[in-house]
């Protein structure tokens, strides 16, 4: 028999892993909840509708599909042959699938909103960590299920939002040890006005698509792909101008305004940025102002984020996101705007495992290994460990009676700091043995002072 495998693009997670993991995930929920916001779950799968169309094309290809049921059934074999030719071209048929694997969180959000509107208060503050799917190839840091956790808000227009989106990213960094993030901030209307310079709106799609590649393919390849999108060369010049704004901050909005400033679009997009800046730089964020953030995502508005990893760590986006105030519009419920960003857990551990930034505290669950002697001793062994339970340490007793060394051993593999050794003598005498195997030191403690070992 084979060797089991996992489907390429994802993993199992270990002990270790799934509690760093979770020391990251509690540190956003609490900040999240400290700014307000609200937890929501929704469905692994959406229908395919919900989804297909608001991620643009390249979003769109990366669209896991189920399957419908019953399409081993003879009578239904007939039918669908000609379907089938439509999906392997890429195509979507009801017939073939009506559903698929959430790509991210921001679409499904947008459906409940949309579903439950009259009964949510507006504005409606909410965090979701569940995890996504998408049919990318995996790489370092790129991976076909992972997590996001994001915060959004809808039914304001307020700048304060992004201000406070802001704030919420320095603060989840901070707290998890990583001070040297960027947060790299853009404005969708610039992009708009970038278009119009280069002949009109229709063509926000194709530059936005192609200037989203920027990191990974380069500029001479961006102008080439532009190219190929139709654009002649005095407007893949202006682009290029555009890319290659080489001002800091409001310098760069001075700088840009010169191309662009013309453009009613520009001109709001310039306010949104002068104003978030300046506020971001008052609370400390490390915030950047980058004309080539582009998020390629259709329904990105205004304000748009991308959270930049240390230059040191070759992984670059740990998360983004933006303000979509057209998105609800979608499922039939205009004028609720939005704004939102998502963490991507994933590439956070990745991060700080390869700087080795988690705490030590997050290596060990069990603080306690109580050793089995025997059968009297392990009763007397499992009161005494109850009663530690019942004061909140973590603690186990080994379940055989076998050699101290094997139960050595499993301490050390469980990293496990104490053991506790109760004999005879020691259950005579009301007291324990207690070891600490990282520095060696080894005392007699009386049952009734016991806790306060590891209470402090």
């Amino acid at each position: 028999m084979s060797k089991p495998s996992l489907p390429s693009g994802t993993r199992d997670f270990s002990a270790d892993i799934v509690r760093k993991r979770r020391f990251i995930l509690d540190t956003i929920r609490q900040v999240f909840e400290c700014y307000g916001f609200e937890p929501l779950e929704t469905p692994a799968m959406e229908n395919l509708d919900t989804l297909l169309g608001k991620y643009g094309e390249e979003g769109d290809k990366l669209i896991f599909k189920i399957l419908n049921n019953g399409l081993d059934n003879p009578e239904k074999e007939k039918g669908i042959r000609e379907e089938w030719e439509k999906v392997l071209q890429g195509k979507s048929s009801k017939q073939i699938t009506e559903r698929a694997l959430r790509y991210d969180l921001t679409i499904p959000f947008a459906r409940y909103v949309a579903t439950w509107h009259q009964q949510l208060p507006i504005p409606f503050k909410r965090y979701q960590i569940q995890p996504v799917w998408r049919a990318d190839r995996p790489q370092k840091g790129r991976y076909r299920e992972f997590y996001q956790c994001d915060v959004d808000v809808v039914g304001s227009q307020s700048l304060l939002n992004e201000i406070e989106l802001g704030c919420i990213t320095h603060q989840v960094f901070t707290k998890l040890g990583l001070p040297q993030y960027t947060l790299r901030v853009n404005h969708r209307k610039l992009l708009v006005a970038l278009a119009q310079q280069c002949g009109g709106p229709n063509w926000l799609i194709p530059i936005t698509v192609a200037i989203d590649k920027l990191d990974k393919i380069g500029l001479d390849k961006v102008k080439d792909e532009l190219r190929s999108r139709g654009l002649a060369e005095p407007q893949v010049n202006i682009v290029e101008k555009y890319l290659q704004a080489k001002g800091k901050g409001l310098d760069l909005l001075e700088e840009l305004s010169q191309l662009l400033g013309k453009e009613e679009a520009a001109k709001e997009g310039f306010s949104d940025l002068t104003t978030l800046y300046n506020s971001l730089k008052e609370q400390g964020v490390n915030v950047q102002i980058d004309p080539t953030l582009a998020r390629g995502l259709n329904y990105y508005t205004g304000v748009i984020f991308e959270m930049q990893a240390p230059d040191s760590v070759k992984i670059g986006s740990i998360g983004g996101g933006g303000r979509y105030d057209d998105l609800t519009g979608l499922f039939g419920v205009p004028n609720m705007p939005g704004v939102g960003i998502s963490f991507g857990v994933d590439r956070i551990y990745d991060v700080l495992e390869e700087l080795q930034l988690f705490p030590a505290t997050t290596q060990t669950s069990t603080q306690v290994l109580f050793f089995n002697l025997g059968e009297e001793e392990a009763k007397a062994a499992f009161t005494q460990m109850q009663q530690l339970r019942q004061a909140g340490i973590s603690c186990e007793l080994y379940p055989e009676a076998v050699k101290f060394d094997k139960q050595f051993k499993y301490a050390e593999r469980k990293k496990i700091a104490t053991v506790i050794i109760m004999g005879d003598k020691e259950i005579a005498a009301q007291s324990a043995t207690v070891k600490n195997l990282q520095t060696g030191k080894q005392e007699t403690v009386s049952w009734t002072a016991l806790s306060n070992q590891f209470l402090g």
